[in-house]
């Protein structure tokens, strides 16, 4: 089995802004898997405020060797050769996480979700992001984003209010709200969500850093809106630890290591009674389509990044339909390279 491991620059279509800064090019990392005349692909992105680097991944990559015998079907052993090699580096472990299950589902024939026994009847509808901005390019922004059921405003910034009221303005669809640690009083935020409820506004992720643990578990116990971590969740003991102080956690592949980290994080967050919502980066249509095959286990889906970049380098793969991000029924994740991908 062959691994390639290719640095690819992501170029947004429009300056995303958040609370903790603004970038226009998100860097990543694309892997493809050789084996017996298939090829699997697997990605990662690294948005700068995670802390992780192009160059620690891919040295990570290249540390990867498996025995020429081991079975593509035998993911619990690539997966923990993978993991020795890699190290504690989620990112890495997600690009090959995902390309190993690519392979598994094109060797057997089947999409994931198929694999899984997962219903895509059961797909949430996925959200679309709204960066900060002034309260003009936030209604522009809203009246032309019209294939969306939900909205999903980035705030934390010092105009928060003004920014849903202009979304107000231009719709009454459903919105979530994302602080992105941006908040800092939680007695303002607490009066603030309450304004939120009343706006038709469905959840909001990550009010505080995530070392004010008993800040968010105070606000949760109080919120009128499920509270939800993000920044704060990268593994199952993540999840474990957010009970009584989040509602519920967002979960994405990069943070997590894959498809296998974020599969037993699903479980064990309904396990224990919070709510999930199955979140991403600013990534290609590879990754994207790798975490629609795991929607139907979520309460909420945020899967939009492929829709914010310019180059995506892949085709097919899950698809828009009334609102819902549904995977297509090609084996594996169910993308391809595009004829003419760039770097």
């Amino acid at each position: 089995m062959r691994l390639t491991i290719c640095p690819f620059t992501l170029e947004l279509r429009e300056p995303f802004v958040l609370a903790v800064g603004s970038r226009t090019e998100t860097p990543a990392v694309l892997v493809e898997l050789h084996r017996a005349g298939l090829v699997a692909y697997g990605e990662v992105a690294l948005p700068p405020y995670l802390g992780w680097t192009q160059d620690a991944v891919c040295q990570a990559l290249a540390r990867v060797v498996w025995p020429h015998d081991l079975d593509p079907l035998n993911l619990d052993a690539l997966l923990a050769a993978a993991s020795a090699a890699v190290g504690d580096l989620p990112p890495a472990l997600a690009a090959l996480d995902i390309a190993l299950h690519d392979l598994f589902g094109k060797v057997i024939g089947q999409p994931l979700y198929a694999l899984w026994g997962l219903d895509v009847a059961r797909i949430p509808p996925t959200s679309f992001t709204l960066s900060i901005g002034t309260p003009e390019a936030l209604r522009h922004k809203a009246a032309q984003v019209t294939a969306y059921h939900i909205l999903k405003l980035k705030l934390g910034g010092s105009h928060d209010r003004a920014a849903v009221a202009a979304v107000r303005d231009m719709t009454d669809r459903p919105l979530s709200v994302d602080a992105n640690q941006g908040w800092h009083d939680r007695s303002a935020a607490l009066d603030l969500i309450g304004w939120l409820a009343e706006q038709n506004v469905l959840l909001v992720e990550q009010p505080f850093s995530p070392n004010r643990v008993d800040d968010h578990a105070w606000l949760t116990e109080r919120s009128p809106l499920p509270i939800i971590g993000d920044e704060a969740i990268r593994s199952v003991a993540d999840v474990v630890a957010a009970r009584g102080v989040y509602h519920g956690v967002n979960i994405k592949l990069a943070k997590c290591g894959g498809l296998r980290a974020a599969h037993a994080m699903l479980t064990v967050a309904r396990a224990l009674g919070l709510k999930t919502l199955l979140g991403c980066m600013t990534e290609t249509s590879c990754a994207i389509s790798a975490a629609v095959q795991l929607s139907p286990l979520a309460d909420w889906v945020d899967l939009d990044g492929a829709a914010l970049i310019a180059n995506d380098p892949f085709e097919g793969g899950a698809q828009l339909i009334d609102g819902r991000l549904v995977p297509c029924s090609a084996p594996g994740v169910g993308v391809r390279p595009k004829a003419h991908r760039g770097s």
